[in-house]
């Protein structure tokens, strides 16, 4: 092998290869699947396409463009990727959608945490809301320091 390059979007490794009879030099292009394992079992292929339905509707109502989806879509694979692991939970994936869809939106944010993190009540809401603005402030702190 001579050289190993991974694609931007972290779902190919391109190889550059010699032959070791002829010498000749050729390249590869590796894909790496990725599985989700819902909660029933079931297992089938990942899909940016079903980040962005899920997301879509907590972002209902809300200043959020198709391309925002996308980008946010983009930036949970591309880290669910660099675990490289073949297979994920599908709550790991919802997990994983909360910190980049809370710098996108924090009601959305609110919204689809509310599923992901099982809120069953207002003071599980109201927990929420505060440790959002305990990390606002403890933000706003550290930039002004």
């Amino acid at each position: 092998m001579v050289d190993s390059r991974t694609t931007d979007d972290g779902s190919q490794i391109r190889r550059r290869r010699e032959c070791p009879h002829c010498g000749k030099r050729f390249s590869t292009v590796e894909t790496f699947s990725l599985s989700v394992v819902k909660r029933s079992g079931l297992v089938e292929p990942f899909s940016r396409e079903k980040i962005i339905a899920g997301v879509r509707k907590a972002c209902q109502g809300r200043p959020v463009s198709e391309d925002d989806l996308s980008l946010l879509a983009q930036r949970v694979e591309e880290e669910i990727r660099s675990r490289g692991q073949a297979e994920i939970d599908a709550l790991d994936i919802g997990l994983a959608i909360l910190p980049p869809l809370r710098e996108l939106d924090e009601v959305a944010y609110l919204r689809f945490a509310s599923v992901y993190q099982a809120f069953d009540s207002l003071e599980a809401f109201e927990a929420a809301i505060q440790r959002l603005r305990e990390e606002d402030a403890a933000r706003e702190n550290a930039a002004e320091a």
